[in-house]
């Protein structure tokens, strides 16, 4: 697919009501700063033409209201999210040595893009069996880390026209925010786009919960004086592997019944199904040890913590083992220790991460993630296909290119209710040898 994309305008959009006396310094807990060094969120909803009402002017081309409203939405919506128009800040201390990272919401903006893709269609993007590299175009502040957000955006928006519809996507720095915050975002934005009188759950950015945190956190300067573009991914493909909700249930049963248990989830039981899929046509040797890590929340275990705290709440849990006992012992046993890590993430867990983190800082990068692994981020809670919306309900959701790599696992709500759709970053000859598996393909929905 041969195409060019064309911009045709840039600009930044500020909060609506924004008053200078509102500015305020927010300081960056140990759960955001871990992602300095990763690179941005990426998400991107792929939309039919919507139904103009008539209110709207019938000969003023789609594309240009679509952008001309998001654009007026998103300033209402910046109101609630200040973070999110403002900028990083550091602050260097007298030793010398070290730094510290905090949000300033001072109003600076967030970017808008507006840009047309000559001759795409939607079905050039959803059909195809790999995602086309076109897509990485349609998303910005490509390769930028988040620790850069102090001369960068911290949100940026794209809309893309397509032949019959267009890919509205989202870049946001993963430093202050998590999967549910990146939601809570973007539902919000679409919802006043429907009714902007009000937000009915706006979000909060009280920091009473880290009452023991000595804030500022001092941070080496080294970490951002090293080289770490050093890590450059070989020649990779991205699928989407549909599962419905019946193969789910049915991968579910089988991992509970083999481990003799009730507690293993349907996720759980579909990663490992995954995992074992993809370790097994990597033809891995038998004796090397294998990793799986997950980023777990913790919003639903800290009782302590605000409903709608906006920011991070999420720590990695790695399940490992040789290869010989991921393939030989079966789905239960694999699911059941998933599942054993993630419950052993409970309050204390979370808490305890916050000090011994405080103490001895490890930002995270793509070198010290893949070796070897697997990584998913994302839920299939995060249900982008539901609720009310003036743009109608999007056909399929795509992630962009930040953090990829061999092993990369994004993992949404598919359209059907109860399915999951698995995004999956993996080396062509992988792919070759699991879509000739039956034991995992029979569980993909075709």
């Amino acid at each position: 697919m041969a195409s060019n994309i064309r911009v045709i305008s840039t600009s930044m959009v500020q909060a609506e009501n924004y008053r200078h006396e509102q500015a305020q310094n927010i300081d960056l807990t140990p759960w955001d700063l871990q992602f300095l060094l990763a690179e941005y969120i990426q998400r991107g909803l792929i939309y039919q033409i919507p139904q103009l009402p008539e209110v709207y002017d019938q000969d003023e081309e789609v594309g240009n209201i679509v952008v001309f409203y998001m654009k007026m939405f998103l300033s209402s919506t910046l109101d609630y999210f200040p973070p999110l128009a403002g900028r990083l800040s550091t602050m260097e201390h007298d030793d010398g040595d070290t730094i510290s990272f905090s949000v300033n919401c001072n109003n600076t903006g967030a970017l808008f893009v507006h840009a047309v893709a000559d001759g795409v269609t939607t079905s050039d993007i959803v059909q195809p069996v790999y995602i086309p590299s076109i897509v990485d175009s349609f998303f910005p502040l490509n390769g930028v880390k988040n620790y850069e957000g102090t001369s960068n955006p911290l949100l940026a928006v794209q809309v893309t026209e397509l032949v019959d519809g267009f890919f509205m996507s989202v870049s946001v720095n993963h430093s202050i925010v998590d999967g549910a915050s990146f939601f809570h975002f973007f539902k919000s934005w679409l919802a006043i786009a429907c009714d902007p009188t009000q937000l009915s759950k706006p979000p909060t950015f009280q920091r009473e919960f880290f009452k023991e945190i000595n804030f500022p956190i001092r941070l080496p300067r080294s970490y951002f004086q090293q080289n770490h573009d050093k890590f450059i991914p070989p020649p990779l493909k991205i699928r989407v592997f549909h599962f419905s909700k019946e193969n789910v249930a049915k991968l579910k049963a089988k991992a509970n019944s083999e481990a003799g248990t009730k507690e293993i989830s349907s996720l759980q039981a579909l990663l490992s199904h995954l995992w074992r899929a993809v370790i097994r046509n990597r033809k891995a040797d038998p004796n090397e040890e294998t990793s799986y890590c997950l980023l777990i929340s913790g919003r639903p275990k800290l009782q302590q913590l605000p409903e709608r705290y906006f920011g991070n709440v999420l720590q990695v849990g790695a399940i490992t083992m040789k290869v010989k006992e991921l393939l030989d012992l079966g789905l239960g046993n694999t699911a059941l220790q998933m599942n054993n890590v993630v419950s052993a993430h409970n309050e204390e867990m979370f808490k305890d991460f916050l000090k011994t983190w405080t103490e001895t800082p490890k930002l995270r990068t793509m070198g010290n993630m893949v070796s070897n692994s697997l990584v998913t981020s994302d839920s299939p809670r995060f249900n982008f296909y539901g609720g009310e919306t003036a743009l109608g309900t999007p056909i399929a959701i795509r992630s962009g290119p930040a953090n990829k790599f061999d092993g990369r696992i994004t993992v949404h709500r598919g359209v059907k209710e109860g399915s999951i759709d698995i995004e999956i970053c993996l080396a062509p000859n992988t792919f070759q040898a699991m879509e000739n598996d039956n034991e995992f393909m029979d569980a993909v929905t075709l």
